[in-house]
């Protein structure tokens, strides 16, 4: 923390979307914390509704078209571009980044932050997929915190705790299985853009949506708990549990499992990103333990859900495998939200497009770059064909 700031002065990198939206209401509770500035890219509308409410010092819109066309706010400078999004994630009154925004476009401002010394509290699990040695690597070198929001990650963090990290045997990420855990092939050749959409627990963009839906939201996150903890893929496990509840267990040396428990609501793990290593009252939901609870586990069906493969695949080999697999899927997933290709398509043409890249163990950053417009490239020619 800056400990010349009279508060805790943070910046929320995507602050329309899902966790964004989320992330300002925790801020607003939190005694202490003060949003210095927001980003958004498309809705506009709901940005300046944002910055009215809450009057951050800076707000940026990624998209350069808007500039000369943002309204006067007292207090509140504008600016428009990846560039300013980067500026205000390295501003030097800023403690703390919320990386969320979706997909690749997170990358540069998330690595800035890590390279400023900023604490990241990285929802962009983007960041890690495309190149987590990197990032991993400059956060040693400038002693950055990287604090996981995904529910998942987080509940990890939070059962490490309960143990030293050489008693760490096993890490188990649970799923909710989407809403397609049930169905067959022939199901699942027949799913629309529709059905995709109709998560049956948490509420999300449609990018992470259908994610969620094929499962490659899961095969990401194992890609994200590698670099995330640094542990071997083959000490990662993944289990259904449809009611959402356990969030991730950590199984110890000794045997014994430790598991973070609470409702669907992604304002805990926000407010534990924030307030490491302190806990503080906020305003999550509560367990209603007086009420019945039913906590289902089931093993991932890997025919049904073959991203999960890929991901385990692509956490072991790592090198270049993670920032195509997140291209070549960023693309198609759009693709399938245009109607061009079908929902099975989706992680079909994601494993030809890493099958037939050219794998590097010890890529640069530029590499990474090129590789991710390659991916989006080919998937274009693939549906084409």
């Amino acid at each position: 923390m800056n400990q010349t700031s009279e508060h805790h002065k943070v910046a929320v990198l995507g602050s329309t979307g899902s966790i964004g939206r989320n992330a300002l209401a925790v801020i607003d509770a939190l005694p202490g914390f003060q949003l210095f500035g927001i980003t958004g890219h498309k809705n506009i509308e709901l940005l300046l509704s944002q910055t009215r409410s809450h009057r951050p010092a800076k707000v940026v819109v990624s998209d350069s078209q808007f500039q000369g066309q943002l309204p006067d706010v007292a207090g509140t400078e504008f600016s428009t571009g990846p560039e300013s999004i980067v500026g205000l994630a390295t501003h030097p009154d800023i403690d703390t980044v919320v990386a969320a925004i979706v997909g690749r476009a997170g990358l540069e401002s998330s690595i800035a932050a890590v390279r400023a010394g900023k604490r990241l509290a990285l929802a962009n699990k983007e960041t890690l997929v495309v190149a987590g040695d990197l990032i991993t690597g400059l956060a040693a070198e400038s002693g950055t915190q990287i604090l996981p929001v995904d529910s998942e990650h987080s509940a990890i963090f939070q059962c490490i705790q309960a143990g030293a990290e050489r008693e760490v045997s096993r890490l188990v990420l649970t799923a909710s299985g989407g809403p397609f855990r049930d169905f067959d092939q022939q199901q699942l050749t027949a799913v629309t853009v529709e059905h995709a959409l109709a998560h049956p627990t948490w509420q999300m963009g449609p990018k992470i949506s259908v994610d969620s839906a094929t499962m490659m939201n899961k095969a990401l996150e194992i890609i994200e708990a590698r670099w995330l903890f640094d542990i071997d893929p083959a000490k990662i496990s993944v289990v259904i549990h449809p009611q959402s509840i356990i969030h991730s267990m950590v199984e110890f040396c000794d045997g014994s499992v430790i598991s973070q428990m609470g409702p669907p609501d992604m304002r805990l793990p926000i407010q534990y990103s924030l307030t490491f290593p302190n806990r503080v009252p906020g305003n999550s939901p509560r367990m209603d333990f007086c009420r019945e609870h039913v906590l289902e586990l089931f093993p991932p069906d890997f025919e049904r859900f073959p991203a999960l493969e890929l991901g385990f695949e692509v956490a072991r080999v790592g090198g270049t495998s993670g920032a195509v697999l997140n291209a070549a899927n960023e693309a198609a997933v759009a693709a399938f939200l245009n109607k061009q290709i079908s929902f099975i398509d989706i992680v079909a043409a994601c494993r030809e497009i890493l099958d037939n890249h050219q794998f590097e163990a010890d890529p640069s950053f530029e590499t990474l770059l090129r590789l991710d417009l390659w991916a989006r490239e080919e998937i274009n020619k693939w549906i084409a064909c």
